[in-house]
């Protein structure tokens, strides 16, 4: 199962490549969306996101036609504690149906023409060898399992520091795979069972918060296994840990980690990454701990009705684009998300500006001046 072997030193010089935003392309995409025919900011956050947009391609017009969602897999010992309602079995399960598209996100992939890249980050069982692939590409799993499983964060560490490491350069890897295969946009998702409580137990490790706060029922449990969850929560992320990595390694998985490297690499490699629901946001917030300047290339997707999402969000200083009351994971939201993006640089590029529609725009400056609006 040893892919590679990574250092903490190599790490650190991957996160010393990301960039700030191109500020003269921030001016510039800002300046042109002043000239379109429209009242100052009545296109709201589309405008936003293609302004975001030209900062991190360092380009006016930008595309979002090619989109790609990355989808970690692994399996997470806690499921021993009866905190999920389904079997280990479903996370093996379901990422064979991803390369099928049988889910929530390749049924939506399917709809919205959108690319799906399946990686076996630590699922708990084997691959079969005829979807198993040694390179990152489309219609296959891709093989990175650092183990089968994470432990048991009950009764102590999920991984080592040198796993979580080598998941977390999975993640970086998978995000330039991504571009090297000229995609303009990717999403981040997930399949595991058990990862809300991984994941509620790394937010309340980074946050402080406690486990009433962020934790939540995840894909349907019981009242009984609902509060043995709430007191994992509460034990294990109340440990003593040093850097975000103590904290994915202590109590994370190994799609988390993973998850957290394909946001590092897409601000490594300068392509937008779609955060999905509350486990994605999680494993952001973990990678904005690691390398801060990561956030500047993350966009939200969709509102999870999972508790502890918005408080997620809040850290990173991020909104969500859609409120559908969604909670499936997968990278469900980033499938429509993808299509506001797109939108956004729909208008950027084909809107004409008042010069180009011949309209005489002095009637805004008294808008353009805060006089209203």
């Amino acid at each position: 199962m040893d892919k590679m072997i990574i250092t903490e030193e190599k790490l650190a010089e991957q996160i010393n490549l990301i960039g700030p935003p191109d500020e003269k392309a921030l001016k510039e995409a800002s300046e042109r969306q002043a000239k379109l025919a429209k009242p100052p900011g009545s296109l709201g956050k589309l405008e936003e996101i293609s302004i975001k947009l030209a900062g991190i391609s360092g380009k006016i017009y930008n595309s979002a036609d090619r989109q790609c969602i990355l989808i970690m897999s692994a399996d997470n010992g806690v499921v021993q504690e009866g905190v999920s309602s389904a079997p280990q079995s479903v996370t093996l399960s379901q990422t064979i149906n991803f390369t099928r598209l049988l889910t929530g996100v390749g049924a939506l992939a399917q709809t919205f023409g959108i690319s799906l890249m399946a990686i076996d980050c630590g699922i708990a069982a084997d691959i079969p060898q005829e979807l198993k692939s040694d390179e990152f590409r489309i219609g296959c799993i891709v093989d990175r399992k650092i183990a089968y499983g994470t432990g048991n964060i009950a009764q102590g560490d999920a991984m080592t520091r040198e796993q979580a490491v080598r998941a977390i350069e999975t993640g970086i890897e998978a995000a330039g795979a991504a571009k090297e295969l000229g995609y303009d946009i990717i999403g981040v998702g997930e399949m595991g069972i058990g990862n809300t409580t991984t994941a509620s137990s790394v937010e309340r490790a980074l946050t402080g918060l406690s486990a009433d706060d962020i934790v939540g029922r995840g894909g349907g449990i019981n009242d009984v296994s609902f509060a043995r969850k709430k007191m994992i929560v509460s034990e294990a992320g109340a440990r003593e840990f040093g850097d975000a990595i103590d904290v994915l390694a202590g109590v994370g998985g190994f799609d988390i980690c993973a998850m957290a490297g394909a946001y590092i690499g897409a601000a490594i490699y300068r392509i937008p990454a779609v955060i999905d629901g509350y486990i994605s946001a999680v494993a952001a917030l973990a990678a904005a701990r690691t390398a801060p300047a990561c956030t500047g290339f993350m966009f939200g997707s969709h509102k999870s009705a999972e508790v502890g999402y918005s408080l997620a969000m809040k850290e990173l200083g991020l909104s969500p684009l859609l409120d559908m009351d969604m909670r499936l994971g997968e990278g469900s939201g980033c499938a429509l998300a993808f299509q506001i993006i797109k939108g956004a640089c729909g208008v950027m590029k084909n809107m004409a500006t008042f010069e180009e529609a011949a309209i005489n725009d002095d009637y805004l400056e008294e808008i353009r001046n805060g006089g209203c609006f």
